[in-house]
């Protein structure tokens, strides 16, 4: 059930099992088919080496280090800061102890596992036996009934070898069939009869010796001073492997008895791990950012995790180094940069700095799209819909004393009627606010977070207008005329409290109470140090003076020009507090609303700094300047194929549905009272602050 369940894959392959995680596998060394394991979790990558071998041995490849650098490297700690000799000196020592041995009358023990380093010792063997003639009568032996398996397997996949393994198969030489090496037949009893027969070499496992063939033959030839045995690989403690290496007069056997100890010990690392050299290498090749060792010993993986410690803290990196114990939960927090990549509409036109792109994130498999509502079916295949929300609720109060509280709320509304007659009040550009019947109310809105916000403001502002104070007070009025004259002197002080007169008499109180000194600042009145540097403002600025320095804030782009930058930053800072402060609340939410927009032009009157803070004063009539509506339009086209044309009203922008819809637009502060009077004061006085704005499908 198990092998139906295994999926064989190459290296380098990407494997991904779910969305957003893979696997990709490269060499490792180590034993036949060994990989280390690059892992890709939502763009987090941990490289896993598992057991790995930076050295090419005589038909394996050496460990391969991945192109890309992980954030995190789990890393085996087996030596510590142990350094091994190389390997042509190992080989050396290696046939020379089995030949003195050989030569002396004795037998070679060799324990070793049956997959790995078995076969690495039996093609040294094989070949310098094939170069010594007089050895061709001294059999070698392999005792595992699992490495002769093994073998078909490493006859087969001499693709996954080195170079040396590769060229000599493509010879017909097969370098795992071996001339000189033979299995060890297994018969009964046989360990005895190879004790007791002439000199030969037996690769037994297992490798620690504590059991099994290797532990047999060690028992039967550990009392003749003519025998050896060579620890070909790494041992841990606690095993007869380990013991052995200390030499001991006397060993017990697996009986309970002691055994006088007389045959020769000798330790040559054939182990397919790395050493302390060739680990820290390959460790600072990777460079991760966070390092965890493991599969090692704990005194071993200390002096590791110091040694590298001292390396990266004398070049001052911040890497991290772990070692965790056995089932220790090891918690790593990550702050990476996420990358959305903007497709569609968005990307027509290549943003500038300073410009906010906005549009909609979507995430899938771990990847970010930016892009424009329009584009999302293309995209995506998914598919939009607008939820539209009614309230209605029974009015107590009259239709103008509603309009004066959402005013005074929200500073801006637009008054108009929708496409079957109905008085609508629309709320910052997203609730509207209809008069059904004399005594109901409908509010209609499209659902989003922000737009329910808005919704349920409104509700609670309707549903308590008739218990509020302010709406007694005006309900209760006497009577009310105008006392305005009907032809007001050109110069009399009017201020429109929604207009940027009143706006930049605030601004500029703000920023007096903080600086000291703010005049107003005209086109025609550019200082001199501005000619001299070729600047020419057409646009109205307040100037900012503290000690030598000065700062001038243009009024219609809000952006602040100094030659000092610290004052310029505070400036900013100041401007930043000054705006949210004197912006009404639909003003704050919309956000980016200039004091003068660029289409009203400039006020004709200013009145003396000397009086008080810089104030901008109304047209030669007395009348308030209204920012102009432009006369452009914008079309976009919404999925359903229908144009909706937004016409843009002193810097908002206003949007209707499809079918037409005529919108008056109207803006005061936030808190202004009603005008009291009849109803004709407007007419009486002169002014009319209301704008027609005609939206077509």
């Amino acid at each position: 059930m198990s092998m139906a369940s295994i999926i064989p894959v190459s290296a380098h392959q990407v494997i991904t099992p779910c969305p957003g995680v893979s696997f990709t596998p490269y060499h490792a060394g180590h034993v036949l088919g060994a990989c280390m394991f690059l892992i890709d979790i939502a763009g987090l990558k941990i490289l896993y080496t598992g057991d790995y071998s930076r050295e090419e041995d005589r038909h394996l490849v050496k460990a391969e280090v991945p192109p890309i650098h992980p954030d995190v490297l789990i890393i085996e700690s087996t030596y510590g800061v142990q350094t091994l000799e190389g390997r042509e000196e190992k080989e050396a020592r290696f046939t020379t102890l089995v030949h003195n041995i050989i030569r002396r009358g004795g037998h070679v023990l060799l324990p070793t596992f049956a997959l790995g380093r078995a076969q690495e010792l039996l093609l040294i063997l094989d070949e310098y036996w094939k170069k010594h003639p007089d050895l061709h009568s001294v059999p070698v032996y392999y005792a595992s009934s699992l490495a002769r398996k093994s073998m078909a397997v490493f006859q087969t996949y001499i693709h996954t070898m080195n170079n040396n393994v590769r060229s000599r198969f493509a010879k017909r030489d097969n370098p795992f069939v071996f001339k000189h090496i033979s299995n060890v037949p297994h018969s009964r009893g046989w360990e005895r009869k190879i004790a007791e027969g002439p000199p030969c070499v037996v690769l037994a496992s297992p490798g620690f010796a504590d059991s099994g063939p290797s532990r047999e033959l060690l028992e039967l030839w550990a009392p003749d001073s003519r025998n050896g045995i060579i620890i070909t690989g790494y041992s841990i403690e606690g095993t007869m492997a380990r013991e052995i290496q200390s030499e001991p007069d006397e060993i017990m056997s697996l009986k309970g008895n002691p055994i006088p100890r007389k045959f020769s010990v000798d330790e040559i690392s054939f182990s397919a791990h790395v050493d302390y050299s060739q680990n820290s290498e390959f460790i600072e090749m990777v460079k991760a950012q966070h390092i965890v060792l493991v599969h090692g010993e704990q005194t071993a993986m200390g002096r590791l995790r110091a040694a590298m410690t001292d390396r990266y803290k004398s070049r001052d990196e911040d890497v991290k180094i772990h070692t965790p114990r056995n089932l220790e939960t090891l918690e790593l927090t990550f702050r990476g940069e996420r990358v959305a990549k903007a497709i569609g509409h968005l990307a027509a036109q290549p943003p500038q700095p300073g410009d906010v792109l906005s549009g909609l994130l979507v995430s899938k498999d771990y990847s970010y799209t930016l892009l424009d509502p329009r584009d999302l079916r293309d995209f995506t295949g998914l598919s939009t819909n607008i939820v539209t929300q009614r309230q209605k609720m029974t009015l107590n109060v009259g239709w103008d004393l509603v309009r004066w509280h959402l005013e005074g709320m929200f500073g801006k509304v637009e008054e108009g009627l929708d496409k079957d007659g109905v008085p609508t009040i629309r709320v910052m550009g997203a609730v509207d606010v209809k008069q059904a019947q004399e005594h109901e109310l409908i509010l209609e809105w499209d659902s989003s977070a922000s737009n329910d916000m808005i919704a349920d403001s409104t509700l609670a502002l309707v549903t308590g207008i008739d218990k509020s104070p302010a709406s007694v007070k005006l309900t209760t009025q006497p009577h009310s005329h105008s006392h305005a004259p009907e032809h007001p002197h050109p110069h009399a002080d009017i201020e429109d409290e929604s207009g940027p007169v009143t706006r930049i008499r605030r601004l500029a109180m703000f920023l007096e109470a903080h600086f000291g000194e703010v005049e107003l600042h005209m086109p025609e009145d550019a200082d001199e140090h501005e000619h001299e540097q070729g600047e020419d403002s057409n646009e109205a600025a307040l100037l900012v003076r503290l000690d030598e320095a000065d700062a001038l804030i243009n009024l219609v782009t809000l952006t602040v020009e100094s030659t000092s930058e610290q004052l310029k930053r505070r400036v900013e800072a100041v401007l930043d507090m000054a705006l949210s402060t004197v912006s009404s609340l639909n003003e704050s939410f919309t956000s980016g609303v200039p004091l003068l927009s660029e289409e009203a032009g400039l006020p004709d009157t200013v009145k003396d700094k000397s009086d008080s803070p810089a104030v901008l004063l109304g047209d030669e009539e007395g009348k308030p300047s209204l920012p102009a509506i432009s006369e452009d339009a914008e079309h976009a086209e919404d999925e359903a194929g229908s144009k909706v044309e937004v016409t843009k009203d002193g810097g908002d922008v206003v949007e209707a549905p499809a079918g037409g819809e005529t919108m008056k637009g109207t803006e005061r502060p936030a808190g202004e009272a009603a005008e009291e009077g009849d109803g004709d004061d407007d007419s009486e006085s002169g002014t009319d602050d209301d704008a027609i704005l005609q939206v077509h499908a």
